[in-house]
């Protein structure tokens, strides 16, 4: 199967709808995706873990898997970017070109000399090489030869990165999130991809499409993280604080969202801090205007803090109390329906540790789902809930389900 192209129709430079998004589950209209390439190749059992993943995923049967994800959404009238395509198009920028390679090249781990050299390279090449040593990363052998002794280079095995891959690009929801006709640029917490968010920022700024896109957060804030950031309503965000998303980052945030008159509430909820609920979505997605699906060892035990501005450029804190009844309160609705990921615990801890909770809405009630999730699935269709399944079985190597690899920006308001 052939990738799908960045679009399901071509606009012209610096055409298309105005961008924004108030809600999980109003109709999808564009969505960023990333597939799969080269940057999962460059996992090894020597490294992958460093790198994020929980195995070496098989990259050609993820491509075609996220081929069909891509073609699912595209079949129900959804705009599908791809973010390798939007870099690439970035890169013919100066400007954009000159900050994708300050990004990669580290003085610091190189030295000067070194560093130097490599600059000095990757100014010269065009801008489809540019985005692939961006995204791929270099090995100290394919470093460019340079004149003079290095220890740096000599020191390093030639199979050492001297620029990092990005395996976790796939998960496009991380690195960026829509409120309202604004785009936050998220502060990734951990080393293996806090260069993730220098990509994105370079195409929000240099890329044509969204030349008048503003923006409601900065890379360089506290920790935030776009998996943790749910749009509940129009008004109301959630925001998980754990593993990923700092209470500094969620405050900043929602200080943020406030000052630009985005949202009347922020709920701070917090989160285990491990593997399995690295984000709030790991646990808890919306799958309709008032239902979400939730995994079942937290229903009870989720809290939140409310945060609301006080009206002089301050905020109010309260709480914390159950996350349940403070985001029903907050939406306006008597109760949020809640759709569980299992009838028994071992269940629902199988199906929540394989993506279960992590749905992507594509309009109320609607939601794409991996396949593999059976009695998850067949809950949510019991529920109402009309469920588009996918197969995930490489592409879930990295812990992330539909959601985690989209970014929605586009959505229609509810009506």
């Amino acid at each position: 199967m052939t990738a799908p192209s960045s679009a399901t129709a071509e606009p012209t430079p610096g055409a298309g709808p105005v961008l924004g998004v108030d809600s999980e589950v109003g109709p999808l209209r564009t969505v960023l995706l990333h597939r799969p390439g080269d940057e999962l190749k460059r996992l090894t059992p020597r490294n992958n873990d460093q790198l994020l993943f929980d195995g070496i995923p098989w990259v050609d049967r993820a491509q075609t898997e996220h081929d069909a994800f891509a073609e699912t959404l595209a079949s129900r009238g959804v705009e599908v970017l791809l973010l390798a395509d939007l870099l690439g198009e970035a890169l013919a920028d100066g400007r954009a070109r000159a900050a994708g390679v300050h990004s990669a090249v580290d003085e610091r781990r190189l030295g000067l000399d070194l560093a130097d050299a490599l600059r000095s390279h990757l100014s010269g090449v065009d801008a489809r090489t540019l985005a692939s040593v961006l995204m791929s990363g270099m090995t100290f052998e394919e470093l460019p030869s340079a004149e003079g002794a290095s220890l740096v280079r000599r020191m390093h095995h030639p199979n050492d990165f001297a620029v990092d891959p990005l395996p976790n690009l796939l998960f496009t929801r991380d690195s960026s999130v829509w409120v309202g006709d604004r785009v936050a640029i998220t502060s990734l917490a951990l080393p293996a991809r806090r260069r993730e968010t220098a990509l994105t920022d370079l195409i929000y700024a240099y890329h044509p499409r969204f030349s008048h896109s503003g923006r409601a957060y900065g890379a360089h804030s506290a920790p935030l993280e776009g998996g943790d950031v749910l749009l509940l309503s129009p008004g109301v965000l959630a925001v998980g604080v754990g593993e990923r998303t700092t209470p500094a980052g969620a405050e900043s945030f929602a200080r943020s969202v406030f000052a630009d008159g985005l949202v009347h509430t922020v709920l701070a909820v917090p989160i285990a801090q491990e593997r399995a609920t690295m984000h709030l979505d790991t646990v808890c997605t919306m799958v309709d205007r008032d239902a979400v699906v939730m995994y079942p060892a937290v229903r009870d035990t989720l809290s939140a803090y409310s945060i609301r501005p006080d009206g002089s450029d301050g905020v109010q804190v309260t709480g914390p109390e159950p996350f349940l009844e403070a985001a029903a309160e907050a939406m306006g609705i008597a109760r949020l329906r809640v759709i569980d990921t299992g009838l028994d615990s071992i269940t629902a801890e199988r199906e929540q540790w394989d993506d279960g909770n992590n749905t992507l809405a594509v309009a109320p009630g609607v939601v794409v789902a991996y396949e593999r999730n059976v009695e998850t699935n067949e809950r949510l269709e019991h529920a109402g809930i009309e469920v588009l399944r996918i197969s995930g079985s490489e592409l879930g190597s990295g812990r992330g389900g539909p959601r985690c690899m989209s970014c929605p920006m586009l959505r229609e308001p509810l009506t």
